[in-house]
């Protein structure tokens, strides 16, 4: 059997608020807290379990995607007033990049994470 990843914790300070967020940018549905988690299902075998936490350190999350939902996903950022920008160093450009021949962009979340989109890996 593959290795896969099954779900991951994000830490929150508010977990609810961010779970609704996060589904809502990513067009994902979310059914509402479920014990202390948040989950929110990104695809068949993955799910995001926004947690409580007062204090944390911010992460990175890449998705991978195609360019339907690339455009989907950018159109809400931007439609949100979300800066964004072309890599890690510099999230808030407004441009996107075109590594290895596709497109990428990557913007932070309310908890301070950092979100990458990429359409080629």
């Amino acid at each position: 059997m593959a290795i896969v990843l099954n779900h991951t914790i994000v830490p929150a300070h508010d977990n609810d608020a961010s779970a609704r967020w996060f589904a809502g940018l990513f067009g994902l549905p979310y059914q509402g807290p479920q014990g202390h988690f948040a989950p929110v299902r990104i695809n068949d075998t993955l799910t995001f379990d926004f947690d409580i936490a007062a204090a944390f350190e911010r992460h990175h999350y890449a998705f991978h995607v195609g360019d339907d939902e690339f455009d989907a996903i950018l159109e809400r950022v931007k439609a949100a007033g979300i800066p964004y920008g072309s890599d890690p160093w510099h999230t808030e450009n407004g441009l996107l990049n075109d590594w290895k021949s596709g497109r990428g962009v990557y913007f932070r979340d309310p908890n301070g994470h950092l979100l990458e989109l990429l359409t080629r890996t």
